[in-house]
């Protein structure tokens, strides 16, 4: 049976490539839509260059053919745009058609269920509220998922595997810093967990029909030292310079910031690996004009990225205790690390930094994939991310940017995803973390 699939404006709007995604179906983009887009159109946000890009895709295609009778997609399938429709199908359902652009989708839905009965309708939005009053009329709905595989879910995939061994085997391990060890369901480059008797008990990195010890100094970085064996693998992909992005994962209070930060310090002022360290975070909405905080972009990024600045000094803190220090003194106004708005990446080439983007679970794909194509050579990029800590009314638990990287990454040799499960900030935030 032929699809018709009728677009939100959300969708467009969500991932301004969406129209190459519906395979060999029709694609509907009512009127009332492309008003929608126009009204966004100026906006200096993520949202208005989408806007913009769709709008200018649709131009293009329009040099193909007349688009009220349907174009070809260039990957298959039918593009068409087409006026409401006068009969008011919905009325009778409470529902007005003066009152909401979604009306006039079911609207349009219930007429081409009615007099197109050999063609499946689809309307596709991320609207839920729109999805249930579809699912109340009888017409079938589906929210717009790119690049979602259930597999692959951040949630699901945690980048380490638990295995059990013997109190002999752990011995060994660490007394050769490598030890033969078959791990099925892990793939080279990811990680695991020795278990002796349901206690873990030590870590490594799988690869080349075994397991290998994980590297870190023994004074651990600039003071920090792993807490847990999650910890321990998020340090070793860090600290791994062959590991081009790292992703971690985790709830509030797990150590993402803080291990990203430390490790990035370490290779940036003790090793001098990289040139800078780079740190950023989106700003909600993103993209949106922050020049109404007085100062210049440190001073109006600082209620942004406050946190980061909380981690460098307790970073800071420890390094205070140690023996040898590894940080200077005015580490907080070095230019060693820089502090960059996500708002302004596109167009930038980022070389040789220690590049850190915290909170990515509130950035979309499209926009992720803006992020992640700047980096330049010898460039080191860790993403980190709670998808449950969702803050943007754009995405969702399995549409952000951070669950879309992670998906199609898991597979590239160049990069590692940790989970990390255990709380380390303190038993209050633990027990909240868990149970609110």
């Amino acid at each position: 049976m032929a699809t018709t699939c009728i677009l939100d404006t959300n969708v467009l709007l969500h991932d301004p490539e969406a129209l190459a995604c519906f395979g060999d179906s029709t694609v509907l983009i009512p009127v009332a839509v492309l008003e929608e887009l126009d009204a966004f159109k100026r906006d200096a946000t993520e949202l208005g260059r989408n806007a913009r890009q769709v709008t200018q895709a649709l131009d293009e295609l329009a040099q193909t053919g007349r688009l009220g009778e349907g174009v070809a997609l260039p990957d298959g399938g039918l593009l068409q745009i087409r006026p409401g429709v006068d009969e008011d199908l919905v009325g009778c359902h409470g529902l007005s058609l003066t009152r909401k652009v979604g009306h006039q989708l079911l609207n349009l839905a219930l007429y081409l269920a009615t007099h197109r009965p050999e063609t499946a309708v689809i309307l596709v939005t991320k609207n839920v509220n729109l999805r249930l009053k579809a699912d109340a009329l009888g017409i079938f709905a589906e929210d717009y998922e790119v690049g979602r595989r259930a597999e692959a879910l951040t949630e699901q995939y945690m980048g380490w595997h638990r295995v059990d061994v013997s109190a002999e085997f752990v011995d060994a391990f660490y007394a050769n810093g490598k030890a033969s060890l078959e791990i099925p369901e892990a793939a080279p480059g990811e990680y695991a967990i020795l278990m002796v008797d349901g206690k873990p008990q030590a870590a490594g990195k799988v690869g080349n029909g075994g397991i290998y010890t994980t590297q870190a100094p023994d004074d651990g970085i600039c003071g920090i030292e792993a807490r847990n064996f999650e910890q321990q693998c998020a340090i070793d992909a860090l600290l791994d310079d062959s590991i081009k992005l790292v992703t971690l994962s985790g709830r509030a209070g797990t150590g993402k910031t803080l291990v990203a930060v430390a490790a990035g310090l370490h290779k940036v002022i003790h090793e001098s690996v990289y040139t800078k360290l780079l740190i950023s975070r989106p700003t909600l909405p993103m993209g949106r004009d922050i020049g109404f905080i007085p100062g210049d972009v440190h001073e109006k990024m600082r209620p942004w990225i406050q946190p980061l600045y909380d981690a460098i000094e307790l970073i800071r803190d420890q390094d205070r205790r140690r023996h040898r220090r590894t940080l200077p003194p005015d580490i907080m106004e070095s230019d060693d690390i820089g502090i960059e708005p996500l708002t302004y990446i596109r167009g930038r080439s980022i070389p040789k930094q220690f590049f850190i983007i915290d909170e990515a679970q509130n950035l979309t794909p499209h926009e992720m994939k803006t992020v992640i194509t700047r980096v330049g050579q010898n460039s080191k990029v860790i993403v980190t991310g709670d998808p449950e800590q969702i803050d943007n009314p754009y995405v969702d638990l399995h549409s952000n940017g951070f669950s879309y990287l992670v998906s199609r990454f898991r597979t590239q040799p160049i990069s590692a995803h940790i989970g990390l499960v255990a709380g380390e900030r303190g038993e209050l935030a633990e027990i909240a973390s868990r149970i609110m």
